[in-house]
C-alpha cells in the first residue's frame, strides 16, 4: 500500500484524507499502472519530501505540478533531480534566478535534498508520473491527497512561507489560511515562462525576509557545500 511508505508524523496529519475511499481508488491505480508501465518515482522515492521534510519541520513549500517523465529523474522532490542527473531546462532557470538573487553559484547537478533538509517541503501536486507521459497521472486522485498536505501545512501554528509559481499553484491559494502564513506568488521558472517575469523575481531573498519577518530562521540555498 502506498501510505505504507509514508512517515508516521505525515500519517497522523494526513490520517482523514488517506482513510478517505478517494485515496483507496488510488492506491489501487498506482499498484495497476506499475504492473503495466515504468512509473516515477520508484516506490522507494516516491514520497522522499515527507521523509526528508518532517511535518514539525515545514517551514516553506514549494508547490509543483507532475514528476520528471525521464528515466533517472525524478525521486520524490518537486523540481529536483537526482545527483549526477543532468538539470532539467526549468531547474536551470531555477538556478540561474538563484545566483542572480542570492549569489550561490550553480551547482554540479540538480539534487534539491538540502532544501527539503532544511524545511523546504519539494511537493507536487501528482506524485506520480509513466515514463514519457507528462500528466499521465493527473486527475486519478494525487490532486486531494496533496490538497490535504497543503491543509495540513496550513493548519500548522507556527508561520509556514508557501511558494507558488505559476497559474497552477496559485489555484491552490484557497487552501491557505494567509492570515497566519506567507504566501508568495510568481512566474513559473519553465523556458515558457521563465522571460516573463521569473528571472529577476528574487523569491529565494524573498521567502528569507518572509521567514525573519515571522520570527524564524532563515534558509541557506546553497546546494554545494
Amino acid at each position: 500500500m502506498l501510505q505504507d511508505k509514508l512517515p508516521k508524523d505525515w500519517k497522523q496529519a494526513l490520517k482523514a484524507a488517506l482513510d478517505s475511499p478517494s485515496f483507496q481508488e488510488l492506491e489501487r491505480f498506482v499498484a495497476k499502472e506499475r504492473q503495466e508501465a515504468t512509473v516515477f518515482p520508484s516506490e522507494e522515492d516516491l514520497f522522499s519530501a515527507f521523509r526528508l521534510t518532517p511535518y514539525a519541520d515545514v517551514r516553506v513549500l514549494l508547490l509543483g505540478q507532475d514528476p520528471y517523465h525521464g528515466p533517472g529523474q525524478a525521486h520524490g522532490l518537486a523540481f529536483s533531480v537526482k545527483p549526477g542527473v543532468p538539470s532539467p531546462p526549468s531547474l536551470v532557470n531555477i538556478f540561474k534566478e538563484l545566483e542572480a538573487d542570492v549569489k550561490v553559484p550553480r551547482p554540479k547537478d540538480g539534487s534539491l535534498i538540502a532544501w527539503a533538509e532544511q524545511g523546504v517541503l519539494l511537493l507536487n501536486a501528482v506524485l506520480t508520473v509513466r515514463q514519457a507521459e507528462p500528466n499521465s497521472h493527473a486527475g486519478h486522485g494525487w490532486e486531494a491527497f496533496t490538497d490535504a498536505v497543503i491543509r495540513a501545512v496550513s493548519e500548522k501554528t507556527e508561520p509556514v512561507v508557501f511558494l507558488l509559481w505559476g497559474k497552477y499553484a496559485q489555484k491552490k491559494k484557497k487552501l491557505i489560511d494567509a492570515t497566519r502564513h506567507v504566501v508568495i506568488e510568481g512566474t513559473h521558472p519553465s523556458p515558457l515562462s521563465a522571460s516573463s517575469g521569473f528571472f529577476g523575481s528574487r523569491p529565494f531573498s524573498a521567502v528569507n525576509q518572509a521567514l525573519e519577518s515571522k520570527g524564524r530562521p532563515p534558509i541557506d540555498w546553497r546546494l554545494t557545500r
